[in-house]
């Protein structure tokens, strides 16, 4: 035996030494008809000609390094996925008619109210009582709702953290599943690992039905690294439900807290379309269908909202496009708040337009960021904005990582949701618009609340960063269709 594999290993180094003149010219062909192959893709599958010349540029300038990285990242596999475990049919609701359905009170409204409906084929319902709620607050609630449900409880979150947050949550689970309720979690596959050890042995070891969306530690078998789900919501009882920025963590309620957040109660109608978004990824990952009947009262309230699903799949670009139809139909004034602002040059231009036909911008970001290189573009970005007449203002600690949107003090957008590629492009997120003057009002007196403990971002401030500082901005801003 060892005759033979010694004579096998002397056959293998001859071979070596015969082909090592040929080397550099096979490593070349390796790369050049790597690089060929990837160009051919990305020029029929990205949309994005920015992102399709900077995925080229890649595969040429770093052979076959890039087209791997191309192969992990680049491609959008969960598409097809998708449409095959759901047919792209459970978060829509084909039956409902335009003439029947609700309008918005003010004129300007109506056709956005009529143009999201055609994107997301989903009603606007009427008889919504949506409350925002700080992180504390909606963490209480949340814990509340679970010690009452009694019928089930879905929950889906990017970051659950195995920490003073988590624990509590793990453990009303763990007693609602002990009492006969129907529970079920889904935690990101990637947004699980925040914490180690993880809190889904935790919710195992009790017992409470979990599954990670689109997990594998072999990469082999994680060709979705790049596609995560960013949406975080709750319904009890399919008649109550959650929904907003936050996340399970620690963060949100130590004394004092590192993260604040803006997070939504929601009684009425739309609750449904929470339940079928929540169904939809549920059936994905584990292939358990669910109940999606809303049991709730037809009227509650006097929002008129709607659940707006978005992400790489058949959702794909439905949340960008309302983002571009909202600020068109501006007619006063837009607030935006946001951690991540990094948005393409056609939601940029659009801004732009509605200032240029005499509407407010009004702009708020973290003075200090979680992620540097996102913060740095950021301020690039938002410096052009600035110079049109944008106002910048950015919020002091702690981190503020709410994402919400008013036009005109009627028309609200709150969820997930950030302003930057990954949000736009890549995560399933998970939005909600809302016409109404009451909730647009509650939100905005938030906004105004905050805005003197904010420091305000002019051209002078923005011409008086120091040289390297903008070098870097402009650097990183380079990095746009990446982050």
């Amino acid at each position: 035996m060892d005759a033979f594999v010694t004579q096998w290993g002397q056959g293998v180094d001859r071979w070596l030494l015969r082909l090592e003149p040929f080397w550099p010219h096979l490593a070349a062909m390796i790369s050049v008809a790597l690089a060929i192959t990837v160009t051919i893709h990305v020029s029929q599958n990205k949309r994005d000609a920015r992102a399709a010349a900077a995925w080229t540029g890649l595969v040429w300038l770093v052979p076959v390094f890039g087209a791997l990285l191309y192969f992990l990242l680049g491609v959008n596999r969960i598409r097809r996925r998708a449409r095959q475990l759901t047919g792209g049919k459970i978060e829509t609701d084909e039956g409902w008619r335009v003439a029947a359905e609700p309008l918005p009170l003010h004129g300007h409204f109506q056709e956005l109210s009529r143009l999201v409906g055609r994107l997301t084929h989903l009603p606007l319902t009427d008889g919504n009582r949506i409350t925002p709620l700080d992180a504390p607050a909606a963490y209480q609630q949340m814990l509340d709702a679970i010690e009452s449900a009694n019928e089930s409880i879905f929950l889906a979150t990017y970051i659950f953290g195995n920490d003073a947050a988590g624990r509590p949550v793990v453990e009303a689970l763990a007693r609602a599943v002990q009492r006969g309720v129907k529970v079920r979690v889904l935690v990101d596959g990637v947004g699980s690992l925040y914490s180690l050890p993880s809190v889904v042995w935790r919710l195992r070891r009790n017992k409470v039905p979990v599954q990670r969306f689109l997990y594998s530690l072999a990469p082999w078998r994680m060709p979705y690294i790049n596609l995560r789900n960013h949406r975080k919501f709750m319904i009890v009882d399919r008649e109550t439900g959650f929904t907003g920025g936050m996340n399970i963590r620690a963060g949100y309620i130590q004394t004092p807290p590192s993260i604040t957040d803006l997070h939504a109660r929601l009684e009425g109608p739309v609750v449904g379309q929470l339940l079928r978004s929540f169904a939809a990824d549920w059936l994905f990952s584990c292939g358990e269908l669910l109940e999606t009947s809303y049991r709730g009262l037809a009227q509650l309230g006097e929002v008129k909202a709607r659940g707006i699903s978005a992400g790489p799949d058949a959702d794909f670009d439905k949340r960008r496009l309302t983002l571009l139809a909202a600020i068109g139909a501006a007619e006063h004034r837009i607030r935006i708040v946001t951690p991540y602002f990094v948005p393409d040059l056609t939601l940029l231009a659009t801004l732009q337009l509605a200032m240029l036909k005499g509407v407010q911008v009004q702009l708020i970001v973290p003075q200090k960021n979680n992620l540097r290189m996102v913060h740095w573009a950021s301020l690039h970005a938002l410096r052009w904005l600035v110079s049109e007449g944008a106002e910048l203002y950015l919020s002091t600690p702690p981190f503020d990582h709410s994402k919400v949107m008013t036009v005109d003090g009627h028309w609200v957008m709150l969820g997930s949701g950030n302003w930057d590629a990954r949000s736009l492009r890549l995560n399933f997120e998970f939005d909600l618009e809302c016409y109404s003057d009451q909730l647009a009002g509650t939100v905005d007196g938030s906004i105004d609340e905050r805005l003197p403990d904010c420091r305000r971002m002019d051209t002078a401030a923005f011409r008086d960063m120091a040289p390297w500082r903008r070098v870097r901005n402009a650097l990183a801003h380079l990095m746009e269709p990446y982050l």
